[in-house]
């Protein structure tokens, strides 16, 4: 009886008969189960949340293929440990090298797999918990397939605890009822590995019938982590501090979140490009500039790197938190997305059509089309929504002063067709 291990560990299914979650992928027709049937798996970046089954599914691919298993961090490996693999797949043939947290890895880094992965030497298995579109070279990414995994539901999550309770040697000794779920799920976030290990802390307890409520979760867990995990729920709690703290204009609030990323080890880019993001969600017109001081944030980190790269980014956080704020664009973009979804794809009115050959010219596409620099002030009124939706308004500028301006603008043009 392997007590020594975690329960996470001994109850990893190492068959897709007892994986759960991600039918999407591993369902009886889905396209990743039919490449592990046919035993012809390429090169694989796995996306998705921490604990959603990245790792066991790596595995289970590993076993199915009867290929040699390697696993590596790149949080701790580096080229050599990837060159011996290399190294190892010459003598015995095809490998399979998961390599967890693959973004971790930098450019020359990455390249080092380019031959063997290209070579079919090895198949490779990258996990990630980032875009990796930002995170993996363009010449890896291209000879890999990616595949999303989802966060795990309230469904799977249950299936998973009920699973470890009737098949865990340790479990099985003790008679533990599922009484409620909200808290044991609450605090898991999601992570089937940190449900595990909430599990089998409640199971520790030296009664031997359990009976897991809200209550009895929040009691043992009261002492709940606080340091920051990058992968964990913490992750994601300061992350929306630092965030929060920058909305509500607070430069010091966000320093101090910002501090406790960067000293937890937190991603400088991933920093970086939330506040990217920010930048428009939350200040757009009303401080263009912070757009660009975010842009040229993000460059900069990539460039620079840590610990230098925490100045820069300071000075970023900073000057969001003390520019002033508007949603107006994120909610235009919104409101016209919704509206999209309701009404469907409208035909674009004939007038502002393109009309490249002579039949279209023929049907009336751009007739009647106002050139509007031909007009005083560079303006003329012209239809530019399609029918049924004409003086719909999406954009409302903000109460500061650059959006002031622009609503001044608008009223001089629109303010009889748009209310402005």
């Amino acid at each position: 009886m392997n007590t020594y291990k975690p329960l996470a560990e001994r109850v990893r299914p190492k068959n897709l008969e007892h994986y759960i979650g991600q039918e999407h992928l591993t369902g009886p027709y889905a396209p990743l189960r039919k490449a592990i049937d046919a035993k012809n798996i390429p090169s694989i970046i796995f996306w998705g949340p921490p604990g959603v089954g990245k790792t066991t599914l790596a595995r289970i691919i590993g076993n199915e293929l009867e290929l040699q298993f390697y696993q590596l961090s790149a949080i701790s490996a580096g080229v050599a440990e990837v060159r011996k693999v290399i190294e190892d797949a010459k003598k015995i043939g095809k490998v399979l090298l998961f390599l967890d947290e693959i973004h971790r890895f930098n450019k020359s880094q990455q390249d080092a797999l380019l031959g063997a992965v290209e070579s079919g030497r090895i198949v490779l298995i990258g996990a990630t918990t980032e875009n990796p579109s930002f995170e993996v070279n363009n010449a890896l990414l291209s000879r890999c397939q990616v595949y999303i995994l989802k966060e795990l539901d309230v469904d799977a999550l249950t299936k998973i605890t009920y699973q470890a309770v009737a098949k865990d040697e340790v479990l099985k000794l003790k008679q533990i009822n599922l009484v409620e779920h909200e808290a044991l799920f609450l605090f898991s976030g999601g992570d089937a590995r940190k449900l595990l290990n909430i599990l089998e802390i409640l199971a520790n307890q030296p009664d031997q019938e359990i009976n897991i409520t809200n209550k009895l979760v929040k009691d043992t867990l009261q002492q709940n982590i606080a340091l920051h995990d990058k992968s964990g729920e913490a992750h994601y709690n300061i992350i929306s501090a630092f965030i929060k703290s920058i909305r509500g204009s607070d430069p010091n609030g966000a320093v101090y979140w910002l501090a406790r990323m960067l000293t937890g080890g937190e991603d400088v880019k991933f920093i970086a490009r939330r506040m990217l993001i920010l930048a428009s969600e939350d200040i757009g017109n009303a401080n263009p500039n912070a757009l660009l001081v975010a842009n040229q944030t993000f460059a900069s980190v990539n460039i620079i790197g840590m610990p230098e790269a925490r100045i820069i980014l300071s000075q970023c956080a900073t000057y969001l938190a003390c520019s002033p704020k508007s949603n107006a664009a994120y909610l235009a973009i919104n409101q016209a997305m919704d509206l999209v979804n309701k009404t469907g794809q409208l035909p674009v009115p004939l007038h502002l059509r393109n009309a490249p050959t002579k039949l279209m010219n023929e049907l009336g596409y751009g007739k009647d089309y106002k050139y509007a620099h031909d007009y005083e002030n560079n303006f003329v009124a012209v239809e530019f929504l399609p029918d049924g939706l004409i003086g719909k308004a999406f954009y409302e500028p903000g109460d500061n002063a650059r959006e002031t301006e622009q609503r001044a603008f608008l009223q001089q043009r629109w303010k009889d067709k748009y209310g402005y």
